[in-house]
């Protein structure tokens, strides 16, 4: 019985070879679409899968409120780990870590910068990293240590280096000291929270930075790995207060946050978790769901539409004894069927368009055959097509009565199939239009954001972080770029001007309510810096060119001023433990740190003692090549032994935005395609229209109708849908649109 099936599925496939290769052809791309999406998606949902224990690692949490808000962060104090790990019952393990550190390393005349971390030797055993050579408990016994991945071995002793002993080689660090490979660990994958190619003892950073050594001082990251089945709960109701048991009066409340999370859910509010990546999972999801109703819609209308040549089929065989059931089941086999084909198809799609996917997406997906899940999903989805797709028409043809078909009488339901058929076209019209509005929508909204007045002038303004003697000859340097004549100004900061990291809510003021606290961030400058980022003072004066005179002086922003409300607010002092700084300017608010919020509350110190940040303004007109020429020369004359490495700040104010330019581009990429799709299946109910009305045509050319009202015949009733998708969607806009806007206008 199959086999008859497989044969009446084939002969009907052949015998109409155009509508069968739009048929396959539609749900093909549509199966290719949600496969690509559904392989973005499994790449985000199996993030940091390769920790096999991921079930039992966090990384605390720090809560702390101010002014009624709360404020989560990831920094932690430095004595923290230990405490916790001795203290608190069902932690196995603590580990701490910098952030992220870019280091000059050098092998002879190769220098190059790495991206690493400082960490304890926990670490190493927490997150299970697969040594290669050395192993993890003795990887950290020297203070000066290294232990490198594969690609950073490659890079400095050559390619499959690491297959070589490399343990007890040295690499120069930031051209001082020679630190020791002790271990060479395999790639991480890309998929993964941590993105480093070395790791180094968390002592030597600790010995560097003694305020790690206080409660309230939060600089770092901690880790957490729990024993099995402790409960995160229980842990962090003896957390949360844990840092005010050390420290009378501190704010901060600890929680540990699951590694589950950190990549679909690591996003706050007000303390509270609100949804991260995870929205535009179920976003895309969505979207690859209503690309596959759609090409399903494409093959029911087909189908229906080409009923009357199987009516007779259909006829015969319920003459010769076959049941509806039977019919129903074999219609849904030759969808099925058909979708399975289609599939197969679609797997070449894939792999065709996988490198442009990959380029859009910046990952590196792959469709692996050989694993079972790839497999399973491939064909679930192709089953789910077949089984949606076949199921109408199925119903449909089976319901044909025997008599009126074979007598050649026109089919009763045919009116109303084709009724179900214009609403199909109009659902899949419709859907796609949304998608496209949709995406509009969403390229607005980052427009909107990146449009904004920032408060300074991104455009011509690079930075790079001080290496060497930078810092030391400053002046040398800002003095030998103005000579060029290329170069506007030049100044140094603790931090870039997109991500100030240091805030603090110990400040207080006169008439500052005692038990309302303010979170402030804190950036210490050199005097250029207004100048150089080109903000804008309100009132009162920049810092002068020396300093020192200026030690004690400080400007902060509007949003400060105003809670601090003051008319005459220069003169006025703001007050840190035992100093006093009294206010010489207030300049207009800049954004920083979070791009979609208003400006948070900020002092600016005439202290470059912890300036790390050089930034540097081109002057305007003058050509980026030659000027970065011309940068490089002066800083390898004042710094040399370091490579030149820098970074424009509107170029990471793009990157800032990351996600969400790639959630548009998706959007309308898919969005295009499902248009694609629909109009794929408009053709072909279009081109079967006309192949039915063949003889009709004839008739009306040889009575004399021309070939313009010919085609203004076949395409009334497509016309007629376009209109009615058309007004519809503008009654809809109207029906929803504020009432308060259109009076307004009135």
């Amino acid at each position: 019985m199959i086999k008859n099936y497989l044969k009446t599925t084939f002969r009907a496939l052949w015998k109409n070879k155009g509508y069968s290769l739009l048929n396959i052809g539609g749900l093909a791309i549509g199966i290719a679409c949600t496969g690509l999406i559904f392989l973005w998606v499994e790449d985000e949902l199996t993030y940091n899968h390769y920790f096999s224990n991921r079930d039992n690692l966090y990384k605390i949490k720090d809560r702390q409120t101010y002014d009624g808000n709360t404020f989560t962060f990831d920094a932690t104090p430095g004595p923290l780990a230990a405490g916790i790990n001795a203290e608190i019952p069902g932690i196995k393990n603590t580990a701490r870590t910098t952030w992220g550190d870019n280091t000059l390393f050098s092998l002879k005349d190769k220098s190059l910068y790495e991206q690493g971390l400082y960490a304890d030797p926990a670490f190493l055993t927490m997150f299970q990293l697969q040594f290669v050579q050395g192993n993890a408990a003795t990887a950290f016994y020297q203070l000066h240590s290294l232990v490198i991945t594969e690609k950073m071995a490659e890079r400095f002793f050559g390619p499959d280096s690491y297959q070589d002993n490399l343990i007890g080689k040295s690499l120069k660090v930031d051209n001082k000291e020679d630190y020791i490979i002790t271990g060479v660990i395999k790639d991480l994958p890309e998929n993964v929270s941590f993105k480093f190619d070395w790791l180094a003892p968390f002592k030597i950073f600790e010995d560097q930075n003694k305020w790690l050594q206080s409660w309230g001082n939060n600089g770092l990251v901690t880790y957490v790995e729990t024993e099995p089945k402790t409960k995160a709960d229980e842990i962090n109701k003896k957390l949360y207060d844990y840092v005010a048991t050390k420290q009378q009066g501190a704010t901060a409340k600890m929680s540990i946050y699951p590694m589950n999370r950190w990549r679909m859910y690591d996003n706050f509010d007000n303390g509270k978790e609100v949804p991260g990546r995870i929205k535009y999972v179920h976003l895309f999801s969505l979207i690859a769901w209503i690309i596959l109703i759609i090409a399903c819609i494409n093959f029911m209308n087909l189908s229906t539409a080409r009923s009357e040549q199987r009516a007779k089929e259909v006829g015969v065989k319920k003459v010769l004894g076959a049941g509806k059931r039977k019919l129903i089941v074999q219609f849904i086999g030759e969808s099925v069927f058909t979708s399975v084909i289609a599939a197969l198809l679609a797997i070449g799609f894939i792999y065709l368009s996988m490198p442009a996917f990959n380029n859009l997406v910046e990952k590196q997906l792959s469709v692996n055959l050989a694993e079972p899940f790839h497999i399973m999903a491939l064909l679930a989805i192709a089953i789910t097509c077949g089984l949606i797709a076949g199921s109408y028409p199925a119903f449909y043809l089976s319901s044909f009565k025997p008599v009126y078909v074979l007598k050649g009488i026109k089919i009763k339901n045919s009116g109303s199939a084709g009724i179900i058929r214009k609403g199909l076209v109009i659902l899949q019209f419709s859907i796609s239009v949304i998608l496209i509005i949709s995406t509009i929508i969403i390229y607005q909204q980052i427009s909107h954001v990146k449009d904004r007045d920032l408060g300074y002038n991104k455009n011509g303004l690079l930075y790079m972080y001080m290496q060497g003697t930078m810092k030391q000859h400053f002046n040398a340097i800002k003095n030998d770029l103005e000579t060029t004549g290329l170069i506007q100004n030049a100044a140094i900061s603790n931090n870039q001007i997109l991500e100030l990291g240091s805030n603090t809510g110990d400040f207080t003021w006169k008439g500052k309510q005692p038990d309302k606290q303010v979170l402030i961030t804190i950036q210490g400058v050199s005097p250029e810096y207004l100048s150089t980022m080109d903000m804008r003072l309100k009132e009162g004066r920049n810092f002068y060119p020396d300093v020192k005179s200026d030690s004690n002086n400080i400007i902060i922003n509007e949003s400060l001023a105003k809670i601090i409300n003051k008319k005459n607010i220069l003169g006025s002092t703001i007050s840190q433990d035992s100093a006093r700084y009294t206010i010489v300017g207030v300049i207009k608010d800049f954004v920083y740190n979070d791009m979609y919020a208003q400006a948070a509350p900020l002092i600016i110190f005439a202290d470059t003692s912890n300036c790390n940040v050089l930034n540097i303004r081109i002057k305007t007109g003058v050509q980026v090549p030659a000027a970065i020429a011309i940068i490089e020369t002066v800083i390898k004359n004042n710094n040399p032994g370091y490579p030149f490495d820098y970074s424009f700040v509107d170029k990471q104010f793009d990157k800032l935005f990351k996600t969400e330019t790639l959630i548009g581009k998706l959007a309308g990429v898919f969005s295009v395609l499902a248009i694609f799709i629909s109009c794929l299946g408009l053709f072909g109910l279009a081109a079967y229209t006309a192949e039915r009305r063949t003889k009709e045509i004839g008739i009306r050319k040889v009575l004399g109708a021309s070939t313009q009202g010919l085609a203004g015949l076949l395409s009334k009733e497509f016309l007629v849908l376009v209109a009615i998708l058309t007004v519809s969607f503008q009654a809809i806009k109207v029906a929803i649109a504020n009432p308060v806007d259109s009076l307004r206008t009135e």
